[in-house]
């Protein structure tokens, strides 16, 4: 599997967050549309299918990640 870069996860976990503290699924269509495209991406540079699952692979290949990590946590 092809894995995704350290910043491009770094960058993709902060746009996906920030959607999500904006409250974009609320939002107009084309900001939902972006939180949905930054989901998928997320999925796919991950190799998972749900983005909360994206999102703890994602900060695990992060430089820093340590097993004992919240992030790693499902909430």
């Amino acid at each position: 599997m092809l894995m995704a870069h350290p910043a491009v996860l770094r960058n993709l976990v902060q746009q996906y967050e920030t959607l999500r503290a904006l409250n974009a699924e609320e939002g107009s269509p084309e900001v939902r549309q972006r939180m949905d495209d930054v989901a998928y991406t997320l999925c796919v540079s991950t190799g998972t299918r749900d983005v909360d699952a994206a999102l703890i692979a994602a900060r695990h290949r992060l430089p820093g990640a340590r097993v004992e990590d919240d992030s790693l946590v499902a909430n």
